[in-house]
């Protein structure tokens, strides 16, 4: 081996990461020494000793290490002296790039202090090897995210805080700064009054109070700078959360402010300030299009904050987005989400039946669903049939196939018409079967709709935002796309509302004038009630066709409350 060894000239190579994951390796003077006397040991040829504190987790990172490998290349040397291979990589490109020199023979010897790679080993092992390195750099990298969410999710920011908190490094929590802490709070209480601008209670916080930032080895011990006290007003952490990578944590340290206190101060601060980012969801968005230009409406909440009282309140608007740039569009009002609501009641109002007309609905339709039942089984029994009897018809041509009184074109040409044909004939009869509970469901729906549709919709307004839904499916419901055209809504309703539309105030109309009083009823109102619920049957009957009824097989959850 030492006889191998005098023929090869080494690089030693030294490193030690400044990053986490290498802290515990051995620093480089120590590499360096104790490489030094396995050189000594091997009788290793040294021609230079290179050392860098750089990590190896992506290429390109270490100017040293690519000069090394550039003059390996060149035959400056053909061997690397290292204390391990994850001093030379921990990313698979130079990995490759090692493990292709050595294979080509461009780099005789890697000698660790551990083993020997050579030319002729299996490059199994070295890959493995390599592998390992490279993995850990990435099974580190998943501990480390996990270990800092779950940081966050336990109420603790990560890093260094921001002024007026200390890091508490003996329990890993954060505590307030008992110099800075009610300085920092008290300019917070001077901008929630609205008399004093950033400007002024900086130069009150520095000239008057004297405040100094905390001073670190490099950085701080000076006045509190203008964008300093910007991010102070604009940092949620100082009420009480936590935002990292556009996520927000409750967090447990002490906070300054409530977080309508700090909206208050985004509003205060105007243009200046970053506002908290607040993920709406609304009901209606891409539901409605303008009636004028065709695009979709939008909605979006602003803040008005009430200077007499102290309030901020919030008000959702739904405008045209107006993206269709070769049409100019000339809809520039906005309605206001209770508006559209109010809207969206009174066109429902329109199609909704009193519960006694749901009550005479169902028990017709009960009658109606007896005699399609009765009709269903003789359509399904003939088409059994059917499919019974083409099954026999291809059992037969497959006996005289095997019988070879028909050829093989003849043969497949017919199983495949038949084969065809009773996959159809299959298909109908599952329709037929799901004919009749489909028919029951959606004409339930359809009768619940009408009757239940605006408590269900006033219902959902009370519900907030479990309710956003809800309100959607109903709107929906009623008909084609709904457009808005200077603030008024337009809804073509399906033609079974149409229908129901035209024909239902005047029988609503008749049995209200004939609902009976407390003290009972006649003979002729009685037969007056029964023409009345007969023409509400006798229009059902008509009405309640299947295309029609394919409007409600939304799942429209109006029902009974």
């Amino acid at each position: 081996m030492k006889q191998e060894n005098e023929k090869i000239k080494y690089f030693l190579y030294a490193r030690k990461s400044s990053e986490n994951e290498d802290r515990q390796i051995q620093s480089i003077d120590d590499q360096v020494n104790r490489l030094k006397e396995i050189a000594r040991n091997l009788n290793i040829d040294i021609v230079q000793v290179c050392t860098e504190s750089k990590s190896a987790k992506k290429p390109y990172n270490r100017p040293l290490f690519d000069k090394m490998m550039k003059e390996i290349e060149d035959g400056k040397a053909n061997g690397i002296l290292c204390w391990h291979l994850n001093r030379l990589t921990r990313n698979p490109i130079d990995s490759g790039n090692l493990s292709w020199l050595l294979q080509q023979g461009v780099i005789k010897s890697i000698q660790t202090s551990e083993r020997q790679y050579l030319p002729s080993d299996n490059v199994l092992l070295f890959s493995v090897e390599t592998g390992q390195a490279n993995q850990y750099i990435l099974d580190l990298g998943r501990d480390v995210k996990r270990g800092l969410l779950k940081k966050r999710k336990d109420g603790w920011k990560n890093g260094v805080p921001p002024n007026g908190y200390l890091n508490d490094k003996e329990n890993k929590t954060i505590i307030s700064d008992p110099e800075r802490f009610h300085l920092i709070h008290k300019m917070w209480n001077l901008m929630l009054t609205g008399n004093y601008t950033p400007p002024k209670i900086l130069d009150i916080a520095n000239n008057e109070w004297g405040y100094r930032t905390k001073k670190r080895k490099k950085t701080g011990g000076g006045p509190l700078s203008r964008s300093c006290l910007y991010s102070i007003f604009t940092n949620l952490f100082y009420a009480g959360i936590i935002e990292e990578n556009g996520e927000q944590f409750p967090g447990k340290h002490e906070k300054m402010v409530e977080l309508e206190e700090y909206d208050r101060v985004q509003i205060l601060l105007g243009r200046k300030g970053r506002p908290r980012p607040k993920h709406h969801n609304f009901a209606f968005t891409g539901l409605i299009r303008c009636g004028e230009c065709g695009c979709l409406y939008t909605a979006e909440t602003k803040q008005k904050y009430i200077k007499s009282t102290g309030e901020i309140r919030e008000y959702t608007y739904y405008h045209c987005t107006r993206r269709k740039r070769d049409i100019n569009c000339t809809q520039q009002y906005s309605i206001t989400k209770e508006k559209l609501e109010l809207q969206i009641e009174e066109e429902i109002e329109k199609y909704t039946i009193l519960p006694e007309f749901l009550e005479w609905g169902l028990e017709a339709l009960n009658m109606k669903n007896d005699k399609e039942i009765r009709d269903r089984s003789k359509i399904y029994e003939r088409q059994h049939k059917s499919i019974t009897q083409t099954q026999k018809e291809l059992d037969e041509l497959t006996k005289m196939r095997y019988r070879e009184l028909i050829d093989d074109n003849f043969f497949i040409k017919e199983k495949n018409m038949l084969q065809n044909k009773i996959v159809r004939l299959k298909e109908n009869l599952r329709q037929t079967e799901a004919r009749a509970e489909e028919w029951i469901e959606l004409t339930e729906k359809a009768f619940n709709f009408v009757t239940y549709a605006r408590i269900a919709f006033l219902k959902a307004k009370e519900m907030g935002k479990e309710g956003l839904e809800l309100k959607k499916e109903i709107l929906a419901t009623i008909g084609k796309t709904p457009i808005i055209k200077d603030k008024k809504l337009i809804i073509e309703p399906c033609d079974w509302l149409v229908s129901l539309r035209n024909t239902y105030p005047d029988i609503e109309k008749d049995y209200l004038r004939l609902e009976p009083e407390k003290t009972g009823t006649n003979k002729a109102k009685t037969e007056e009630f029964a023409s009345v619920r007969a023409r509400w049957q006798g229009w059902q009957d008509s009405n309640l066709q299947p295309k029609v009824l394919e409007t409600f097989a939304l799942p429209v959850r109006a029902t009974p409350p």
